[in-house]
Parts: structure tokens; sequence; C-alpha cells
């Protein structure tokens, strides 16, 4: 059995003084792009090889261990859908598909409603296609190309598309965080569902509300003539993805039909054209690439170090002491919520942090009278909280590359994940919704 040590924690914390305080002192000293002077891939690595220092066994053991997470399916699954969405990304714009979508898009959407719309949208494909990381990966280039033609703040757009597609992630009947809720909590999808549904659509009307609002200096004074059939590519990875087609054969799909409409449609695009634009995709994703891998074998190290069941422990003692004295459901639920929120602080992995706190959080819902379906809603619904704006996660890491922006300027943009925490906490507080019996 693991051991429990709270030194094991140390690395990420490392990781997070270097990588934050180093781009907060250099942003102090006026200095442009300071969270950009140290990257990220840099900072981790003092914080392994502390990790490393601090495991037991032989020397080769540990590094085993790390290479074994960075070598976890989830991680090497996400590097590969990196890679996919870079490419298509670059590709699609190349052909004039990023403008020929947002001139569509402009010509039928209202100004005033363009965020809205955008939130929307994103939700839509989300829930439908079961991850958030394709969402983003399909919609943020247009977002993007949307937010200079109408003038709109990139990091508001772009915070907008990763809050759409945290709430169609968190909701999905398909998505990896819903599955493992459900069977570690044992409870119907459906329930979950109902439950989950009752919390984040609060938090998503607050947030099309807000986004209404920021939508008001939107302009639209001049719209480009466009081809419609330079935005199929686009319209085909959101139908495949709809279809429910796996995530990386719908961006493969991309890749081919972008390049065969820039082959077919403009004269100087060639195969060497569209090798080009695939590999300059690739590169562009290379430090999101880097951090996942290297962020996948901290995390190995932690867990088998015994700092994740650590955490898990140290919630689980101040939740009974809550239980002597608040109400015991209320505290099962904080704890839950606690555990969840912070283990995925250290994977940067929504459905890995479910898993992990999968059987612990069942064991705290029995002993302090927490429904199944009601556990299974709280590890999805703050699992996705942190995802949504934690600034070394897959999904910020992605929309920012994509963006060519901070991952820590981004953050504050990601409203519906910033609303959902707090909407969750209130359900906790005031014991709502009712749980069916």
């Amino acid at each position: 059995m693991t051991s429990k040590s709270p030194v094991a924690l140390l690395p990420l914390l490392l990781f997070l003084v270097l990588f934050v305080g180093s781009g907060l002192w250099y942003q102090s000293q006026g200095v442009d792009f300071a969270f950009y002077q140290i990257s990220a891939p840099v900072a981790i690595l003092p914080a392994i090889a502390l990790a490393i220092f601090l495991g037991k066994g032989q020397f080769n053991e540990r590094i085993e261990v790390f290479i074994k997470g960075v070598g976890d399916n989830t991680i090497i699954t996400m590097i590969l859908i990196y890679l996919l969405a870079g490419a298509f990304a670059s590709v699609a714009k190349s052909v004039g598909g990023v403008d020929a979508t947002v001139n569509f898009g402009l010509s039928i959407i209202p100004a005033s409603l363009l965020l809205p719309g955008l939130f929307v949208i994103t939700a839509f494909v989300a829930t439908s296609m079961g991850t958030s990381m394709g969402t983003i990966a399909a919609i943020a280039p247009i977002a993007i190309g949307v937010s200079e033609a109408a003038d709109l703040p990139l990091l508001l757009t772009v915070g907008t598309v990763i809050g759409g597609a945290m709430f169609g992630d968190n909701l999905s009947i398909i998505s990896d965080t819903t599955i493992a809720a459900t069977r570690t909590q044992g409870c119907d999808m459906r329930d979950k569902f109902r439950m989950n549904f009752k919390i984040a659509m609060p938090a998503a009307l607050l947030t099309l509300v807000w986004l209404y609002f920021q939508s008001s200096s939107a302009t639209i004074t001049d719209i480009q003539e466009y081809e419609l059939i330079r935005v199929l590519p686009y319209v085909a990875v959101l139908g495949l993805a709809i279809a429910g087609v796996n995530v990386m054969l719908v961006l493969f799909s991309g890749i081919v039909l972008a390049g065969v409409i820039g082959l077919t449609m403009q004269a100087d695009y060639s195969v060497a054209s569209w090798s080009t634009d695939i590999y300059a995709g690739y590169t562009g994703m290379q430090e999101i690439l880097i951090l996942s891998l290297l962020i996948g074998g901290l995390a190995a190290l932690m867990k088998t170090q015994g700092g994740l069941n650590w955490l898990v422990g140290a919630i689980e003692k101040i939740a009974s002491a809550l239980g002597a004295k608040a109400g015991s459901t209320r505290a099962g639920e904080l704890s839950i919520s606690a555990a969840v929120a912070l283990t995925n602080l250290c994977t940067a992995n929504n459905t890995v942090s479910i898993l992990i706190n999968g059987s612990v959080a069942k064991n705290i819902a029995q002993r302090y009278n927490v429904d199944p379906k009601r556990s299974a809603s709280l590890l999805d619904i703050f699992s996705c909280v942190v995802q949504g704006i934690l600034p070394y996660g897959a999904q910020i890491l992605l929309a920012s590359s994509l963006a060519s922006v901070s991952p820590l300027a981004l953050v504050g943009y990601v409203q519906y994940s910033w609303l959902l925490a707090a909407v969750g906490l209130l359900s906790i507080a005031f014991s709502w919704p009712k749980v069916a019996k």
C-alpha cells in the first residue's frame, strides 16, 4: 500500500512558485510577455528533479515511475489530439477556412449576441462529442477570427469557448468524466445528468447574461465576401464530432478535407504547401506537448510517493471534524468536492482526479449520507471547475497555444468555470437541489 506523505506535494508547489512567481515578478518589472520569460516546460524541471530526489528505492526505479507517467495512456492521447488539432487549425486557416467561417457567422448573428451565441454553440458541440479538448480544437480558431473581425477582446472570446467546452464536458453522457463519476459511485448516468444539470444550468444562464453585456462593445463594420465551401472543413469536423466519431479521426478528416479544398481551389497551394502547414501546426503545439508529458511524469511520482493519498486523507480528517459541528451530509459533500478539486490541482487531469477519488468519495458518501448521484455530480462538477481554470491544464494550454496568449492571463476570462464553482458551493451550503428518493 502506498504511504501518505505531504512532502511528496512539494514538487508541485515548487513548480507553481517558479512558473507563476516568476511571471508575476517580471510583470511587476514591466517586462513584456512576462509569463513567457521562464516557460512552463522549463519551470517544471526543478520540480521533477525534486520529486525524483524525494523518491524512495533505486534511482532507476524512480526514473521508471516518471517514464511510466509520461507514457500514460491519457497523456499520450492528449498529445495526439494536440498535434492533430494544431495541424487542422493551421491547414484550415491557410486555405481560408477561418476567414470564410468568421464572415459567414458575422453575417447571420447580431453583434450583441456574438459571445452568447459562441458559448451556446460550443456547449452544444462539447455535450454532443463528450470532449472539451476536441471542442476547443475545432472552435477556438473560429473564435479567434471572430474576435479580430468584431473587435472583441481576444482573451474574453477564447475564455467563452473554454467555458462552453467545460459545460458540455461536464454534462455529456459520453464524457470520460461522466463515465468515471457514475461508475465509481454506482449510479445511473441519467440520474447524475439531472442532478448536474440543475447546478450547471444556473451557472450557464448567468454566464450568458454576463456575455450579452460584454458583447455590447462588438462592432461589425465590414463583412468580407466568402465562399461557403471553405467553411466545409469546420462543418465536417463538428458534424462528425456530434455523430460520436473518435476525436482523432474527426481531426484527421478535417486536415484531409481542408487540404483537398486548398489543392483544388488555390492555384498556388501544393502538396508541399499542405505538408508545410501540417508541420507548422505540429510545431505550434510544441510547448503544450512537452509540458503535458512532463506533468504526467511529475503526477506519477507524487502519486507513488503518497502525496495524493495524504491529500485525500487530510480532507477526510477535516470532514470528520466538520461532521461533528455542521450537518453531516454537508460535511461529506464538501470533503468530496475538496478532495477531487485539490487532486486535480496535482494531476491536471479531471478524469484521473475522479478515478483517484472514486473509492474515497463513495466511502465518504456512505458515512455522511450523501446520495450516490449527488456524490457523482459533485465529483464531476468540481473536477471540471478546476480543469477549466488551471493554467497548466490541457484545456487552457491548448486554447492559449492556438490564440498565442498567456495561459495565466486566460484563466480570469473563463467566467463559466468561476460561476459554476460559486453555484456548486451554494448548492452544498443550502442543500440544493433536493435529492429525489
